[in-house]
């Protein structure tokens, strides 16, 4: 299995942001232009791209569906997107709009029954993204706890038909610290499907113990936008493809 580095493109009012510890008042605008950092990150080697709709994880449905539609059409590379996935319709939009993955994070919770018919719909397909602070999952764009620990509820929604798992350490989040990498090693070994981590990427070291670890892959945000993580780094040491040209 061939470790995947993938570049975060968090969308908030058609902008490409990044936040601190999932904090909406703590907003860093990084470009106007989401399309365009879309095709930087293809043209600099990024196997595939992340997308999260910041506006729609709180609203409950996509809102920045035109601009998620131009960026799968600009780029060749695979690109997953949560953020407002929970209802069947708004899976089914994002993924006819040309998203290879679509991602439920809020439903793992709230609405199990949503994610296995997903699963049993569109397999491979339907990724699930579990986003925990303390050990806890966090739902609705960060802003409530359900009470119930990232492991259980992983376990839970593998059964459920779940293929793929992106695990998410809030308190890391956009902090440039270090990934909580106790805490990821624990998911990963209560599961027997693919999991890629996220949160707290600062330095080429991590991804590299992230690999070494058996995550499939790993959401790099802040550390891509301020030039502590280089593609042409992870280039050399492996952690890239071949570079990819974009369209």
């Amino acid at each position: 299995m061939e470790f995947q580095v993938i570049p975060a493109i968090d969308l908030r009012d058609g902008r490409c942001v990044r936040l601190y510890q999932g904090k909406y008042d703590q907003e860093t605008v990084f470009a106007d232009d989401p399309v365009a950092v879309a095709l930087r990150w293809e043209a600099e080697g990024a196997p595939r791209l992340h997308l999260v709709d910041l506006d729609g994880a709180i609203a409950g449905t996509p809102k920045n569906l035109e601009v998620i539609r131009l960026i799968a059409k600009a780029v060749s590379v695979p690109v997953g997107m949560g953020g407002g996935l929970r209802d069947m319709p708004s899976i089914q939009k994002v993924l006819e709009a040309g998203i290879d993955r679509a991602i439920l994070g809020t439903a793992a919770v709230e609405m199990p029954e949503l994610v296995k018919r997903a699963c049993e719909l569109y397999g491979d397909r339907i990724a699930v993204s579990l986003d925990a602070q303390d050990g806890i999952v966090m739902t609705r764009g960060w802003t409530e706890a359900s009470g119930e620990s990232a492991v259980d509820v992983a376990g839970r929604m593998v059964k459920l038909g779940a293929r793929r798992l992106i695990y998410t350490d809030i308190s890391r989040d956009g902090t440039l610290t270090e990934p909580n990498m106790e805490a990821a090693a624990q998911l990963l070994s209560a599961v027997d499907v693919p999991v890629v981590a996220a949160g707290g990427v600062a330095r080429v070291e991590h991804l590299v113990r992230l690999r070494d670890l058996g995550f499939e892959g790993a959401v790099v945000g802040r550390a891509l936008y301020t030039g502590d993580v280089k593609m042409a780094d992870l280039r050399q040491l492996g952690l890239l493809p071949q570079r990819q040209h974009a369209n």
